[in-house]
């Protein structure tokens, strides 16, 4: 069994703690029934503009886990154009 964690930053086109508060509820909402994975804002709680996402999920082999992550990067990429990816780390734990 593997444990695969994908780490994101991302930047935002909001300007206050609600507006992004608003954008990364639903980011993670859609993410959580679409692709069956854990997540949570992990980081940079205090900026408007900026966020940092982990997604999280056990799986049978890291190959299968990274090909999901792949597959949530994209679907983020095709869905919220809004969205800016800046960083992504995908590790195995």
């Amino acid at each position: 069994m593997q444990v695969v964690l994908m780490q994101m930053r991302l930047a935002l086109m909001s300007r206050t703690l609600k507006e992004k508060r608003a954008i990364v509820k639903s980011v993670l909402g859609r993410a959580r029934n679409r692709f069956n994975v854990s997540c949570c804002e992990s980081g940079l709680h205090d900026q408007p503009w900026d966020a940092e996402i982990a997604f999280v999920m056990v799986t049978d082999t890291f190959t299968r886990g990274k090909s999901v992550m792949q597959q949530l990067e994209s679907w983020l990429v095709e869905e919220r154009p809004d969205v800016e990816i800046t960083d992504v780390q995908v590790d195995e734990l």
